[in-house]
């Protein structure tokens, strides 16, 4: 008979935690942010400021100001506790509400402003072959750029189940 090895799940959570936000990093999401935001996700019950304080060791206004983003991504919510004043936070557990809300932001925060600077850029008079170089190198980003936007807005407003079916059909 084989033994069962006694699980640490504290360890477990607590390396989970800090992978998240080394990942996160890498989508653009500062590490602090991606830890709070696996925090609030794995955690079974609504978690106030001292407690994320606690468990991740960061100060209050660092919770503050990665909480508010995280509000404002739609991906944690505040939630309030009969007969408490505090203020407790939970984490969008569907995970695909999470990546659309996080498309969105992305695009909204990214490419939107690189759409704009396309269309501005666009329409230089052409005096020269630099000139003309330059313009039809922006329109051909413009191009690339104005597909990507259409796929974003395509994943942010798709339903799961639909994005996957034609995911794996493709693969």
């Amino acid at each position: 008979m084989i033994e069962e090895k006694a699980i640490d799940l504290d360890a477990i959570k607590k390396n989970f935690i800090i992978t998240w936000g080394e990942v996160s990093t890498q989508w653009g999401v500062p590490k602090t942010m991606g830890q709070i935001h696996c925090f609030l996700l794995i955690s079974s019950k609504p978690q106030g400021f001292d407690e994320i304080m606690e468990a991740l060791q960061i100060s209050r206004g660092n919770v503050h100001i990665n909480i508010t983003a995280l509000i404002e991504w739609e991906i944690v919510y505040k939630v309030s506790t009969q007969g408490d004043r505090k203020d407790y936070f939970i984490a969008e557990k569907d995970m695909w509400k999470v990546l659309t809300r996080v498309v969105k932001q992305r695009k909204k925060r990214e490419l939107d402003p690189m759409l704009e600077l396309m269309n501005e850029y666009k329409s230089i008079p052409i005096k020269d072959k630099e000139t003309e170089e330059f313009v039809n190198t922006i329109n051909n980003i413009s191009i690339f750029t104005n597909r990507a936007e259409v796929l974003l807005d395509k994943i942010s407003k798709a339903e799961a189940n639909w994005m996957l079916n034609s995911f794996f059909k493709i693969s």
